[in-house]
């Protein structure tokens, strides 16, 4: 909880001022039964009836030493029905304002906790995501940040008003009649000790629930995202299975937990009946004796009355403490996990680094994924590439083209041996200088829910708004990419929205959207990760043709499976189970035979026959 202590040290003037509005508000509510005590006997007095002392005398602590004569002398009835209406309109400000500022400060803490969230889940690396699903991270940064919300807004406030509601009435009771109050009071125990047995099934229940959700959050998301899928396959019903067995799991795991809650708000009733029930046989007999006044047992029940809500509270507040408690530790999970790829150390008085031509060196990099590290992709890996040339790195599915493309902008840190950039190794550089420097196609192209202009100005986000100077380039990209008649076709043009992950666009033009994103940024490394792959031949050699041109000055490293995109690249380096087997030109590669060769023939011979 000390993370939660911080958030709260931001906000503490406001949140000490709602803490001092609800000493106030208990102040002014527990002034009531008094003034009832003190207006029901005087009531009693001026009418001589039952209740009444004897032989016309004032009741013991009316007549003299009273606190209600000693404030306002021989009120009568009516005086005190004013006060209490007035206190009730003052209550009533005071208490919104606690409210307001304390529940306030919740929404504060929840805004301050779902954006630090938000950029600690940005910095961590991708093998942390290959480990986590979508939905468990969904229902943590919005279920468990709004039940630490609830735990920090009602049930804080509830936790600070029941002490004082308590001092407030168990004071005021004793120094009406002692044995009495303990009398009142005897039951109350049983809600330490309902607490105590329900405290930890409490929070492993509500864990339970959370984690059930969480599971059903990511089936949901991964359904909706794989609509088409599910539906190719006529898998409607079994996924409907599925997710009805989770559903079962979620509905079994929160009717365990609300036994658990079940058992404690009618516990805190059944406590605060019998004490009102004490009240009145013991105090009904000390009023027929002369012991008591009525005003005195009116006020005592005022009392029980007052604190019979706090008491019930308890149980609702202890729940919504655990239920945050458990929120908050499945947050600390994340908060825990470090970013495995950093910016290096680095003194204020020394410049970062920049990346200017675009030099790139591989010294014996070998590399495994986290998950696996006893089984390497790449090995032993060494390559020269001079500024401005283009690569391309062909091979097998598998044999580790993506994963060294991964390595460049460090998604991934090499497991040994050392990648420079301008004779740097790339871990000097800061990452936002040396991801900026490379502008990156993946094999697996991705577009956000929004306008095709946003998508194509994602990595420069100013030009999607800067009038006509940023639709240029915005067009020169698509343009570059061969999307740009396809944009223009459509009823909206480049303001047309497209569906989660480019859903509504066919694979082609997703390829050439992401394509003309990565063209808009004037980067010195570009990164081509089979970025051609679903488009035809014709609009192959557009793209080529105009690549052509764009790529000058920059080093390329393209990944391809189709050999006639990289016929005309400066170097080939041919993969193979995570080594380079084989390194040339495509002439050179052909006359040397080998699997280059291979590979250009069968594709020769295919593409030969799909002519036929």
């Amino acid at each position: 909880m000390g993370r939660l202590l911080a958030y709260l040290r931001r906000y503490r003037a406001r949140f000490l001022a709602g803490c001092a509005c609800l000493v106030l508000t208990a102040s002014l509510a527990m002034s009531v039964p008094l003034l009832l005590k003190c207006a029901v006997d005087r009531l009693a007095f001026d009418l001589g009836g039952p209740g009444a002392p004897l032989e016309g005398r004032a009741p013991e602590g009316f007549a003299g030493e009273g606190p209600c004569l000693e404030v306002l002398g021989h009120a009568d009835v009516s005086t005190y029905v004013w006060i209490i209406i007035a206190i009730a309109a003052v209550q009533a400000v005071v208490r919104s304002c606690s409210r307001f500022l304390i529940f306030n400060v919740a929404r504060d803490v929840e805004y301050d906790l779902r954006n630090d969230l938000f950029s600690h889940l940005e910095t961590l690396p991708l093998d942390y995501y290959h480990r986590q699903t979508t939905g468990d991270l969904m229902s943590r940064l919005v279920n468990d940040i709004g039940a630490v919300r609830l735990m920090l807004g009602p049930a804080v406030l509830n936790l600070l008003n029941t002490p004082i509601y308590y001092a407030y009435g168990v004071s005021i009771m004793a120094a009406i009649d002692p044995w009495l109050t303990l009398a009142a009071l005897a039951p109350y125990p049983l809600v330490i000790l309902v607490m105590r047995s329900n405290g930890r099934r409490l929070l492993e229940g509500t864990l339970r629930v959370q984690e059930s959700l969480a599971e059903m959050s990511s089936t949901i998301q991964e359904n909706v995202s794989g609509i088409h899928v599910v539906k190719s396959y006529t898998l409607e019903d079994v996924e409907a299975e599925r997710f009805g067995t989770q559903n079962r799991r979620l509905r079994r795991a929160s009717l365990e937990l609300a036994k658990v809650r079940g058992m404690i708000g009618p516990t805190m009733r059944v406590v605060s009946a019998l004490g009102i029930l004490v009240v009145l046989w013991m105090g009904g007999a000390r009023v027929a004796e002369g012991r008591l006044t009525i005003g005195d047992l009116v006020a005592f029940i005022g009392y029980l009355n007052a604190l019979a809500w706090p008491t019930m509270a308890l149980g609702w507040m202890f729940a919504m403490v655990q239920r945050g408690r458990a929120g908050m530790q499945r947050l600390e999970t994340v908060f825990a996990e470090s970013p495995t790829i950093a910016d290096p150390p680095r003194s204020a008085d020394v410049p970062a680094p920049r990346v200017e031509r675009g030099e790139i060196e591989l010294r014996d990099v070998s590399f495994a994924y986290p998950d696996a590290p006893e089984t390497p992709v790449l090995r032993d890996l060494n390559v020269s590439i001079p500024a401005g040339a283009t690569v391309a790195l062909v091979g097998r599915a598998g044999s580790g083209k993506t994963s060294l493309l991964r390595l460049l902008p460090r998604l991934f840190d090499a497991t040994t041996g050392e990648i420079r950039i301008d004779g740097r190794d790339i871990r000097a550089y800061d990452l936002l200088e040396l991801r900026r420097s490379i502008s990156m196609v993946p094999q697996e192209p991705f577009l956000f829910s929004t306008s095709l202009r946003a998508n194509i100005a994602f990595g420069v986000p100013a030009l999607g708004r800067d009038g006509e100077e940023g639709e240029r380039r915005i067009r020169e990209a698509a343009d570059w990419a061969a999307v740009a008649q396809d944009v223009e076709s459509f009823p909206r043009g480049y303001e047309t929205m497209v569906g989660e992950r480019g859903i509504t666009l066919s694979g082609g033009q997703k390829q050439r959207v992401t394509l003309a994103r990565a063209l808009l940024i004037d980067a010195p490394i570009l990164l081509l990760d089979d970025s051609l792959s679903s488009v035809d031949t014709h609009t192959e050699e557009r793209i080529l043709g105009a690549l052509e041109s764009r790529r000058r000055g920059r080093t390329c490293l393209i990944v391809a499976h189709r050999l006639s995109t990289v016929q005309d690249a400066d170097l080939i380096l041919v993969l193979d189970g995570g080594t380079i087997i084989a390194r040339g030109d495509h002439e050179t590669l052909l006359a040397e035979g080998g699997l280059y060769a291979d590979l250009f023939r069968r594709q020769r011979i295919s593409e030969e026959l799909e002519a036929i």
